[in-house]
């Protein structure tokens, strides 16, 4: 036996074509979606990060507003340009690229984001909606995993779930996504604290695992027959690699893909479905304004009356 390999590749490519066609339809009725990224100086992963998003909102004719800004920008000057995008009604998205430097507080930095405009998902607002169940961006990572899942047909419907890794980014709102009716999962959400982590694992029909750890999930952890998603990147020496290094995942990729039913490979796996799911996140972001437009305004072809913070 050996797994089927979950092509994350192909799921995104499917996703952002669809978006593409929504975003056709959306500007014959006027709306045209606009995100702005916001780079802060020139990490080399996240330079790489922002021309990969950038290239798939020129695919689905989206509007591009991304900004950069030298390493040794303040706190205020970024936070100012937070604030006058988040009055500019013709952006419907705001993405701040992390990490910041060091001298940036990131979390201060997400909470000046308005809530409608965070297409990461990240806003404690969004959070609050995400545990509640109300209509939110989701964060983009655990929205992908799910996708990855339904599009593949893998059974989440009471099925025992194992989460491996507790970040505000990726676990946690997994596990909260898996545990929603739409996926009626039971889902277990293991950590660093968490004994007998194998015992748990090995009772799972899906493991997910997003630790940053090569090698954190092992054949003996995983029951046969169980589906794998592999969240982590990580770079290892390769001498054989002209960077020096290859990318890999947390699981022991070639060993639990021969007791596992299906898994994702790394890279092409997870990876892709983050930026699709940025897109369709920036989409709806603009459809959900142009709701707002209509409910205060009535009908406004353009959609671009209705200020920052009023909501009908």
């Amino acid at each position: 036996m050996s797994a089927v390999l979950i092509d994350g590749k192909k799921i995104a490519s499917d996703i952002r074509a669809e978006v593409a066609v929504r975003v056709q339809k959306a500007k014959a009725r006027g709306i045209v979606p606009c995100l702005a990224v916001i780079l802060v100086g020139d990490n080399p992963a996240s330079v790489s990060y922002v021309a990969a998003k950038q290239k798939a909102l020129a695919e689905a004719g989206m509007l591009d507003k991304s900004i950069h800004m030298p390493e040794n920008t303040s706190e205020q000057e970024l936070l100012s340009i937070i604030n006058e995008l988040n009055s500019d009604n013709s952006v419907h998205g705001i993405l701040v690229q992390l990490p910041l430097p060091k001298h940036i507080n990131e979390q201060k930095i997400i909470m000046a984001i308005a809530s409608e405009k965070d297409v990461d998902g990240f806003h404690p607002i969004n959070a609050g909606n995400l545990v509640i169940g109300n209509d939110a961006p989701l964060p983009c990572t655990p929205h992908g995993i799910i996708e990855l899942l339904k599009r593949t047909h893998v059974q989440t419907d009471g099925a025992n779930v194992a989460v491996i890794g507790r970040s505000n980014i990726v676990g946690k709102p997994t596990a909260l996504l898996l545990a929603r009716r739409d996926c009626n999962a039971t889902v277990t959400l293991c950590h660093t604290g968490t004994k007998n982590l194998a015992d748990i694992t090995r009772c799972a029909d899906i493991v997910i695992v997003a630790v940053g750890k090569p090698n954190a999930v092992t054949k003996n952890m995983i029951k046969r027959g169980a589906c794998v998603i592999d969240v982590g990147v990580n770079r290892i020496p390769d001498s054989s690699k002209k960077s020096g290094y290859r990318l890999v995942g947390d699981v022991d990729f070639e060993n639990v893909k021969e007791v596992a039913s299906f898994i994702t490979p790394v890279p092409g796996g997870v990876g892709p479905m983050t930026i699709a799911m940025l897109m369709q996140n920036t989409l709806e972001a603009a459809e959900r304004f142009a709701e707002r437009c209509t409910a205060q305004n009535g009908v406004n072809e353009k959609y671009t009356a209705v200020p920052h913070g009023v909501h009908a």
